[in-house]
C-alpha cells in the first residue's frame, strides 16, 4: 500500500516547524526563555489516532531527531488498554511495524518514543485500510515538568494524556520541564492557538530556580490569564495550583515565600478573576491531590500520582464541557478492558 500523509492521523499537534511537530510558535522563539524553547522541540503528547478496518498491522515511517541514541518504544493503545509495545530504531530514516489485535478495527492510538523526537513522515496499513479518527475538542494544557509527564513510565501515563482519554479530548501538551513560571510570551502563544478547553498548571518552579514572592505570583497569574483570555474569552479554563512538595511547603525561597504561600496567592488570583466576572474560569487546589507516597523524588508524581491527578482534573473539567458525541463514547468503549503493564 502507498504511504499516506501522516497529518490527518496526528493528534496533539500545536505548531509545526517543517515536518516536526513542536510545542512553541517557531516564528516567536526569540522571546522565549532558552529552557522553554529547548523543551518545546520535543513532541510531548503527539500521537497517531486511527481506525484500521481489516488491517493486520500498521507501519509508521519516521525520522529521529536524535539518531544513534537509545532505543525507544512505540506503544499501541485502544481506549484505556495498552495492547502492545514495539522497540524502535533511533535512525534518521526508519520504519516500525505494529501488529493490530485480530478482529479489531479500533480506534487505536500510537504513542511514539518522545525522547527520540521522531517526525512521522508516513503511515500505511498491512492489509485492510487506515482511516483517521474524527476530530475531538482540543484541550491545551500548560505547565512544567509535571505536566510534561516526568517520572511517568510511559507517555500514555502522564496526567494530561490520561485525563484527555477520560474526557474524549485531543490533548495539546505545553508542559515545559524546568520552566512553566508564568512567562507572558507563552500566554500570548496560547491565546493564538485553537482551543476548546484550557488548563494552566504552573507555580512550583516559582518557588526556586526563578524565585517569586507571593504578590509577584498573584499579579503574574492575573496577567497570564488576561493575555490568554484575549484569544479565548469564553473558553472553559481550569487553573491548577501547585501540588504537594514537602521540602518547599514551609521553607522560604530567596524572596521569603514558601510554596504554601505561593499556592495561596495563585488560588486567590483565580478566585479574584472569577469574582471580577470570569465565569468560565475555575480553580483546582493542588495541595491535597497527592500524598508523599505518590512522589518519586519528593516533587514528581509516579504513575499512581499521575493517575490521581488525571482523575482530579477530569472531575473538575467535566461539568464545564459539552456532552460527549457518540463517536467519542464509542472510542472509549475499550476503557473497561484490563490494562497491560506497559
Amino acid at each position: 500500500m502507498t504511504w499516506l500523509d501522516p497529518d490527518p492521523f496526528l493528534r496533539g499537534v500545536a505548531w509545526r516547524d517543517g515536518r516536526h511537530a513542536v510545542r512553541a510558535d517557531p516564528a516567536d522563539l526569540a522571546r522565549l526563555p532558552w529552557d522553554t524553547g529547548e523543551r518545546a522541540l520535543l513532541p510531548i503528547g503527539v500521537r497517531l489516532e486511527f481506525l484500521a478496518p481489516g488491517a493486520r498491522a500498521v507501519e509508521i515511517r519516521y525520522r529521529a531527531q536524535a539518531p544513534g541514541g537509545r532505543v525507544g518504544l512505540f506503544a499501541l493503545w485502544q481506549g484505556e488498554r495498552c495492547v502492545t509495545e514495539v522497540l524502535s530504531d533511533p535512525a534518521e530514516d526508519a520504519v516500525t511495524t505494529i501488529g493490530l489485535p485480530p478482529g479489531e478495527d479500533g480506534p487505536f492510538t500510537v504513542h511514539p518514543p518522545e525522547a527520540l523526537g521522531p517526525a512521522v513522515t508516513g503511515v500505511r496499513s498491512v492489509g485492510g485500510a487506515l482511516l483517521p479518527v474524527p476530530a475531538r475538542p482540543r484541550w491545551v494544557v500548560h505547565g512544567d515538568s509535571i505536566t510534561e509527564g516526568w517520572w511517568s513510565t510511559r507517555p500514555a501515563h502522564a496526567w494530561p494524556a490520561a485525563a484527555g482519554r477520560t474526557l474524549g479530548l485531543d490533548t495539546i501538551n505545553l508542559g515545559y520541564a524546568g520552566s512553566g513560571r508564568g512567562e507572558l510570551c507563552v500566554a500570548e502563544q496560547i491565546a493564538a492557538l485553537p482551543a476548546d478547553v484550557l488548563t494552566l498548571a504552573f507555580g512550583t518552579n516559582c518557588w526556586a530556580g526563578v524565585p517569586f514572592s507571593a504578590p509577584l505570583l498573584y499579579e503574574t497569574v492575573r496577567a497570564f490569564v488576561t493575555l490568554v483570555r484575549a484569544g479565548h474569552p469564553e473558553t472553559p479554563l481550569l487553573l491548577v495550583s501547585p501540588l504537594l512538595r514537602p521540602d518547599a511547603e514551609e521553607t522560604p525561597n530567596a524572596l521569603g515565600a514558601t510554596l504554601s504561600e505561593l499556592r495561596t496567592a495563585l488560588e486567590r488570583a483565580g478566585a479574584d478573576l472569577v469574582r471580577a466576572g470570569d465565569s468560565r474560569l475555575s480553580v483546582l487546589p493542588g495541595r491535597d491531590v497527592l500524598g508523599p507516597e505518590h512522589l518519586m523524588d519528593g516533587l514528581h508524581p509516579d504513575d499512581s500520582g499521575h493517575a490521581r491527578l488525571a482523575a482530579a482534573v477530569a472531575k473538575a473539567l467535566a461539568p464545564h464541557l459539552p456532552p460527549a458525541k457518540e463517536d467519542v463514547r464509542a472510542a472509549g468503549a475499550a476503557r473497561t478492558s484490563p490494562r497491560r503493564a506497559c
